[in-house]
């Protein structure tokens, strides 16, 4: 008897080491200790809201391929906490610190998705910043180290977690504006020419090789480094993959598409500037599934109203969804829901050249957002790592996969310049070698992403 118990408590205690070495076993109040990769712009806003929920998490590690960002990141938390987070230059060190529980990815696109699968082999949770990919390739693979892992894995689409989107979405999925036949993604950023700036030697302090990593190598020059590396083919997607990526994940989410569509095509170009960007600055991007289409524009240069004033103005943000019903446009303001007030109209009435001047639109449902976004996303994902349960994540690497792997696919189709038929079943082109050749990218050795995770 005192021998099975015995054998009880040590399977028990044997058990729960395991359980605690794969999984941090932790209490509601415990603090989640992360590291964050990448100290750049989005990097210092996510030190600056984590450290606002210091109950939540702590830093534990800071990495960054250039000293003066790891510098300056460093005395930002310790004016704030009076601590100093240890620093790496190569992530690969900071995934193997024991002392790290989760780590939040705000690399260039280009390296989150080696990043976050690196990370998950490594046994740490992820939050990764949007696009979560670089290609369609990497989606496919950063949703199977999560699930092989066992990972959590939350992609930094933040609407996913503010209340009136998350309400509107409800609203057009319960039939409020009717059948849905077509959302519109709009991302009209004003932005302005980079210039053209030369090649030259990598200031000291910045490896440059390492911020390349997956991709090829090119010499350094300041336009391909800090914010307009999302121009440049290497190392962003454009504006459709960096704040268009938003719009894509809400349009998607509205339609209730979790798969491939049936067929796309993107036009645009670089219109009136004369620089170094690859990526255009106008681009017409047309998604169809059979019942149902997504439209996408992007524009860098002035635009006019939209008309649904005041929620869309000059240079507006934002979706709007189309119903047999009506319509409804939502953005990070508020949103708004339209019903028709059409009569029933019938006969020679309906055929006839005013048929449609008996309907109208009225104001059915309005409502504002009540403010913030990035720290309830970083909430829902510390709920998900205490619980173990990456059904929770607002917005799972699954979602977030996605929505960057369809601003990928209007991508291929602009740069190829032709409509692309897919297959459905396996979300590659039909007949265009050259169109799924571009699903992947050429890896420089060794940051390669795996293609067995």
């Amino acid at each position: 008897m005192q021998n099975n118990q015995g054998r009880r408590q040590f399977v028990k205690a044997a058990s729960a080491a395991i359980a605690t070495a794969q999984f941090p076993i932790l209490g509601a109040n415990d603090r989640i200790n992360l590291g964050q990769v990448g100290l750049g712009g989005r990097g210092t806003d996510h030190i600056k809201y984590y450290t606002s929920i210091d109950t939540e998490c702590r830093f534990a590690a800071l990495c960054d391929v250039n000293q003066a960002a790891r510098e300056r990141a460093t005395a930002l938390i310790n004016k704030a906490k009076n601590y100093a987070p240890k620093n790496y230059t190569d992530m690969r060190q900071m995934f193997e610190d024991k002392d790290v529980d989760a780590v939040s990815i705000t690399t260039p696109n280009h390296w989150h998705a080696l990043a976050a699968i690196w990370a998950c082999q490594a046994g740490k949770d992820v939050y990764v910043e949007k696009p979560a990919s670089h290609n369609v390739f990497e989606s496919q693979q950063m949703v199977a180290a999560a699930r092989k892992y066992k990972r959590m894995v939350q992609v930094g689409s933040q609407s996913r977690s503010m209340p009136h989107k998350m309400k509107a979405i409800r609203l057009i999925q319960e039939g409020q504006i009717g059948q849905l036949y077509h959302a519109r993604a709009l991302c009209y950023r004003r932005r302005f020419s980079i210039g053209v700036s030369p090649d030259e030697p990598a200031p000291p302090g910045l490896d440059w090789s390492l911020f390349l990593g997956p991709a090829q190598w090119k010499p350094y020059s300041k336009n391909k480094f800090a914010y307009n590396w999302h121009w440049f083919w290497d190392t962003g997607n454009g504006d459709i993959g960096n704040q268009g990526v938003h719009e894509m994940d809400i349009a998607l989410w509205g339609l209730g598409r979790t798969g491939w569509p049936e067929s796309v095509s993107s036009q645009g170009g670089k219109f009136v500037w004369k620089d170094d960007q690859e990526t255009p600055n106008t681009q017409n991007t047309t998604i169809h599934f059979g019942d149902a289409e997504l439209t996408f524009d992007v524009r860098n240069l002035p635009t006019p109203p939209e008309g649904l004033v005041p929620l869309t103005g000059p240079n507006y943000v934002g979706n709007i969804f189309f119903g047999s019903l009506g319509f409804l446009a939502v953005e990070d303001r508020g949103f708004r829901l339209y019903k028709s007030t059409a009569g029933n109209i019938s006969g020679d009435a309906a055929r006839g050249a005013g048929a449609g001047s008996r309907e109208k639109y009225e104001l059915a449902l309005e409502e504002k957002s009540a403010g913030g976004d990035t720290v309830p996303h970083m909430q829902n994902f510390f709920e998900a790592v205490r619980k173990r349960d990456h059904t929770i994540l607002n917005a799972e690497i699954a979602i977030g996969a996605r929505s960057a792997a369809y601003c990928h696919l209007a991508n291929i189709a602009y740069r190829v310049g032709r409509t692309l038929r897919m297959a459905p079943s396996t979300g590659r082109f039909l007949g265009d070698d050259e169109a799924n050749a571009m699903l992947t990218r050429d890896y420089r050795e060794p940051y390669v992403v795996p293609r067995n995770v």
